[in-house]
């Protein structure tokens, strides 16, 4: 090969390592900006979902588990519930962390997806007048119903702000104490959840928050029929990788406090096969018919459950 054959095969080598570069470079960005549209639309629906909710026009959510659970788990008691506005309630929680989280007179509490008030107005009540409770919602609506709630019963030591609980309108090391109720299994980043939490927390602040969790994964059957379903079960996370989640944010110490497991609720008729059934269900508000075999049924039965989970943050 001559002197002059050499220079052009380099040549041809560095202008296909280029384009090949460009490619690639291209791609990556594509896949960002097609999970960043997908993030978006997730958060719309969300948002317009809990929108409709606060607009009085309630129904059934389509973020609603639609689940049954016996009556002995932890959740709000009638005491409580007289304790606060009624239109601070619109049952969509999945526990009461607030009665779990131990709040001191004159502690700091922010409710990550704090809706109406419910979780704010209870922990009000614990904080005192020296205290202060912060609820963030990235709902106008949510918003403006809770702060209508808090003006018309006179707390003083309430307040709410919008805001994406991915993006805490909240300053470094100013909270004691972060709630949450069945709001986190919705977010579209929970590893930034988790970091934004760790980084409001003051030295030794605690994290404690009720969630839709994961047992273990569902049949893939059910996976792939609720995949483009942004609910509350469809996204929930199974619960080693949501503990795994908040301690890579930081925190130890991280618990579960309480859990039970959850039914579907099903109607099941005959399938193709003998050793199959059709089952026709709800789960996040959508209406799916699997056919499952009887262990895979066995396993969505008992896949699904509500967590109280604990955490801090370290001390300095």
């Amino acid at each position: 090969m001559t002197k002059e054959q050499d220079i052009q095969t380099e040549k041809t080598r560095s202008q296909e390592s280029y384009c090949c570069g460009n490619a690639s470079t291209e791609d990556k960005e594509d896949t960002q900006l097609d999970k960043l549209s997908e993030e978006n639309k997730i958060r719309k629906f969300v948002r317009n979902e809990y929108g409709t909710i606060a607009s009085g026009n309630q129904g059934v959510p389509n973020l609603d588990p639609t689940i049954s659970a016996e009556s002995n788990y932890t959740d709000y008691t009638k005491e409580e519930l007289e304790t606060i506005p009624k239109q601070a309630n619109l049952g969509l929680g999945s526990g009461n962390p607030v009665r779990l989280a131990n709040i001191q007179s004159g502690e700091v509490v922010v409710d990550l997806g704090s809706g109406a008030g419910i979780d704010c107005f209870l922990a009000s009540q614990q904080v005192g007048a020296t205290g202060k409770v912060i609820g963030i919602d990235m709902t106008p609506q949510m918003i403006d119903q809770a702060r209508e709630n808090a003006i018309k019963n006179n707390y003083k030591n309430v307040e709410f702000r919008l805001g994406e609980i991915e993006h805490l309108p909240v300053a470094n090391e100013s909270v004691d104490v972060i709630v949450s109720n069945c709001v986190i299994n919705l977010s579209v980043n929970k590893n930034q959840v988790f970091r934004e939490a760790f980084r409001i927390l003051k030295p030794g602040g605690r994290l404690v928050v009720s969630d839709i969790l994961l047992a273990h994964d569902f049949p893939e059957v059910v996976k792939e029929a609720l995949q483009d379903v942004p609910g509350c079960v469809s996204r929930a996370w199974v619960e080693d990788e949501y503990l795994k989640s908040i301690r890579a944010a930081g925190f130890n110490d991280v618990k579960v406090l309480e859990s039970q497991v959850i039914k579907p609720q099903k109607r099941t008729s005959e399938g193709s096969q003998s050793d199959t059934r059709k089952r026709k269900m709800v789960l996040s508000g959508k209406s799916i018919e699997v056919e499952l075999t009887a262990e895979e049924d066995e396993v969505l039965t008992t896949a699904i459950m509500k967590g109280h989970i604990q955490a801090y943050k370290p001390k300095n």
